[in-house]
């Protein structure tokens, strides 16, 4: 094929109002741009503190052992320092977990804004001198490659496709030089070759999906896959369709779910966004058999599923799986449950109610969480994962939710239910964004039901407190929110905490004028203290027991389909 040459005259010849007087350095930019995909980048306004943010290409080298590498832009590496404070994370920060540190290090030199052509030519070099044999690579970028070439402020736009045959010549404003701008294509062959040519290992990988829905109601799947994916076939380079399978998984997500792995625009990820990718990304890895990964696969760690035994979970008179009832929360669901003369959690009393040769009874809650430690430290994702249809789950959070956002237990929600967020700086210095208490609880709601689970609502358990010689209703604060979660989503609610505060009532409250001083309160809350254990809060293990029918109960009022699963 003859080379085709394609001359860009009209930037050939520089005119001086194009440009303020002086060079425009790459580390110098003035704003934040917004690009042809309406994005507005996080890293232009100080790209010298976003390179002195990342690592020395090669620092994180332990001895002989070898390195990988990543190359990539913000949705690899996001925002000006990566740590998260504009509420906005690239997988790159997520996919070490999926390596053990001891045998390999994973070092993230992806960075904002960059095209293939601009990483190239302005970060590669650094990373290509730091290259040693033995390395691994992986090329995961494109978002940025449209645009102009030779603009003032980026001037990163690359040819589409693969020809190798193809380029374009003009005068580059930004870097104030006459400049050649290539294929898609002929950048990929250039970092695989160079990094062949350091005994290193190239890996190519598409790129992560935007939220944006084709014709046909699915997540748009980039061109950049095709080309990619016929580079590394011509190359013989191992390839990860990261767009195909993150774009998979948002496919069967609703479109609720699907906005909050975004954040701030269509195309840079949320916590929940930059996870997922880097599990497709460390997936696809694990389960390719081209045999170039196997020294690779061999450090890898922690990519199979979370989830819960199903060995237990079969019926001892047949193959068939019985359905299976998980119960999340926190203490009040599950407590040390062992000592018959200490504190329990209702869920461990379930079977009390329950027809066992039925359903099988799982207790996932853990003590001291809320809805938003419940989820941020994995207990959700396991119970998420064992998910399959007919199964339930029960959802009852709050003794913890009231909790400060920032210390060092980081459990505090924001009131309400609104799907309201904030990016809120923890007080050991990393941040996290928190959303409100009903947008947690609608957040699993919604999940169970993707999975063809059942979700049940559960109203907090009551607390010994005995105002006027009644107890205590919160039907003000966390009752009010969980109403208007079930409102707004229509899921099946079990208000545990009336039915047992009318038990509690029943059997302790004050008739008539009620208590009339705290001595009269106290003496209630003495003699009810038999169903509460430790403080005013925890239960017994008669508590416990009392909570579970009082679930039961909840069950057989709302003709539930769990209902035919209690014992008669």
């Amino acid at each position: 094929m003859n080379k085709k040459l394609l001359l860009a005259l009209s930037f050939i010849i520089y005119h001086s109002s194009f440009c303020p007087v002086g060079a425009q350095d790459f580390d110098n930019l003035p704003d934040p741009i917004e690009d042809v995909n309406k994005v507005v980048d996080n890293t232009p306004d100080s790209i010298a503190k976003a390179l002195m943010s990342r690592p020395k290409p090669g620092s994180t080298r332990k001895g002989s052992q070898p390195v990988l590498f990543l190359v990539g832009n913000s949705t690899m590496r996001n925002g000006t320092l990566g740590n998260g404070n504009n509420g906005q994370w690239g997988w790159g920060y997520y996919f070490p977990q999926y390596f053990n540190a001891e045998k390999i290090a994973v070092e993230n030199q992806a960075l904002g804004g960059m095209s293939t052509r601009t990483f190239y030519t302005d970060l590669w070099p650094a990373v290509r001198e730091a290259l040693q044999p033995g390395d691994w690579v992986v090329v995961s970028i494109g978002h940025n490659d449209n645009g102009e070439f030779f603009d003032q402020k980026r001037a990163r736009a690359v040819i589409p496709g693969v020809d190798e045959d193809t380029c374009y010549v003009g005068f580059n404003q930004r870097t104030q030089k006459q400049d050649t701008v290539y294929s898609y294509g002929t950048y990929l062959r250039r970092y695989i070759s160079e990094i062949r040519q350091k005994g290193a290992n190239p890996i190519l990988m598409s790129l992560t999906p935007r939220n944006a829905y084709d014709d046909k109601g699915r997540i748009v799947r980039k061109p950049q896959t095709e080309w990619a994916a016929y580079i590394a076939a011509v190359e013989g380079v191992p390839f990860v369709d990261l767009n195909e399978r993150s774009g998979a998984k948002l496919d069967s997500y609703s479109t609720w779910k699907v906005d909050y792995h975004f954040l701030g625009d269509k195309i840079h990820t949320s916590k929940f966004g930059a996870e997922m990718n880097a599990r497709s990304a460390a997936e696809g890895l694990w389960e390719s058999n081209n045999p170039q990964l196997q020294p690779l696969k061999a450090m890898m760690q922690n990519v199979e599923l979370l989830r819960y035994s199903l060995s237990s979970l079969l019926s001892p008179l047949s193959s068939k799986r019985k359905p299976v009832v998980y119960f999340t929360g926190d203490s009040t669901v599950k407590n040390a449950d062992k000592d018959d003369d200490g504190m329990w959690g209702w869920a461990s009393q379930a079977a009390t109610v329950f027809d066992e040769s039925k359903i099988t009874l799982v207790n996932a809650a853990r003590a001291g969480r809320s809805t938003r430690s419940f989820i941020r430290e994995g207990l959700w994702e396991k119970v998420y994962n064992s998910l399959q249809p007919g199964d339930f789950v029960t959802i009852q959070f709050g003794h913890n939710d009231i909790c400060p956002i920032t210390d060092q237990k980081a459990r505090g929600v924001i009131p309400g239910i609104k799907d309201t967020l904030h990016v809120f700086k923890l007080d050991n210095g990393t941040y996290e964004v928190v959303y409100s208490f009903g947008w947690y609880l609608k957040k699993m709601i919604d999940d169970c039901r993707e999975k063809g689970a059942t979700p049940i609502l559960v109203s907090l358990t009551p607390r010994n407190e005995w105002p006027g010689g009644k107890i205590e209703r919160r039907d003000g604060s966390y009752g009010k929110w969980y109403r208007e979660v079930v409102e707004e989503t229509g899921v099946e609610f079990i208000d545990m905490h009336n039915i047992s505060a009318d038990f509690l009532d029943k059997k302790f409250a004050v008739k008539g004028q009620g208590a009339r001083n705290k001595e009269q309160e106290a003496k209630i809350k003495e003699k009810a203290g038999k169903y509460f254990k430790k403080d005013h809060t925890h239960a017994s293990k008669l508590g416990a027991q009392m909570n579970a029918q009082s679930f039961a109960r909840g069950l057989r009022q709302n003709n539930s389909e769990l209902a035919k699963y209690l014992k008669k």
